[in-house]
């Protein structure tokens, strides 16, 4: 992937920072992938805002992604597509049988390209297996937490996770946060790192571009009477004072850990923000 900045012919497009989708082979997405999704407009199933901000935005249209990687035999890369629901480049196979599937596509794989998904297959990018069939060191993604779940971990554009150590059935991963964790070595990952790494170097330069992806409005708590906000009123600019700075709601907004899974905190071995 590569940036390029556009010529400031607007105020809008002075400091834009976009790709230049040079990696993307193929425009049109396959049909037979294609699911519609349902905008919830940040509400819930009794109609009440639960997400704040969300709203509107390009119409879109789901590729159905294979995260489990469970089908036997090898597959042909296809085609490196754009995907307007998640941040990574998605990667359209076709296996010997003729069907074909989405994979979120690592970086470095390109059209040709032959992946597969078996215990024995080499540690090559694409490929996926078994946790405790990859050598200490190898970078990957996609990861399972629960044998047959599909990839839950390591998804989004540019991150990776790193095997660390095998320990009996279960092996050691850093993730991208620093977080060391124990999962089953029977969990599937794929091998390499996830595409489309520049994507958080982007700058969207104007608030249109904001509102095609569905995020509204915010605005800023010290801006709003001490009715509506903690942060709000005072004479002129106020600091934020009381003990940090709160939600629209009173609770403590940043720093705060809000992690109450207590059942899975045995297989944490180093938190993210221990260092």
């Amino acid at each position: 992937m590569a940036l390029k900045a556009l010529k400031p012919t607007t105020p809008g497009r002075r400091d834009a920072i976009v790709d230049d989708f040079s990696d993307i082979t193929k425009s049109k997405p396959e049909k037979s992938l294609l699911a519609p999704i349902k905008r919830t407009g940040g509400r819930n199933h009794h109609g009440r805002v639960t997400v704040r901000h969300r709203g509107g935005g390009h119409k879109r249209r789901y590729r159905i992604m294979d995260f489990k990687r469970d089908k036997a035999g090898s597959a042909t890369v296809v085609a490196i597509e754009y995907d307007p629901n998640r941040t990574a480049r998605i990667a359209l196979v076709r296996y010997e049988d003729g069907s074909k599937r989405y994979i979120v596509a690592p970086d470095k794989l390109i059209v040709g390209s032959v992946i597969t998904s078996q215990e024995s297959a080499p540690i090559e990018t694409g490929n996926a297996m078994n946790l405790g069939s990859m050598p200490t060191g190898t970078t990957i993604h996609n990861i399972e937490t629960s044998p047959g779940r599909g990839g839950q971990l390591v998804k989004s554009a540019g991150v990776s996770a790193q095997v660390m150590a095998h320990e009996g059935d279960y092996t050691l991963v850093r993730l991208p946060s620093g977080e060391m964790r124990r999962l089953l070595s029977k969990c599937m990952a794929t091998v390499g790192q996830v595409s489309n790494s520049d994507h958080k170097n982007t700058k969207l330069g104007k608030a249109g571009r904001t509102r095609h992806l569905g995020r509204r409005p915010q605005v800023r708590g010290s801006a709003m009477y001490p009715a509506a906000h903690p942060h709000g009123g005072g004479e002129g600019r106020a600091p934020i004072g009381m003990a940090g700075p709160k939600t629209p709601w009173g609770k403590p907004a940043r720093g705060v850990r809000t992690r109450t899974n207590k059942r899975t905190d045995k297989f944490i071995l180093r938190r993210r923000y221990q260092r």
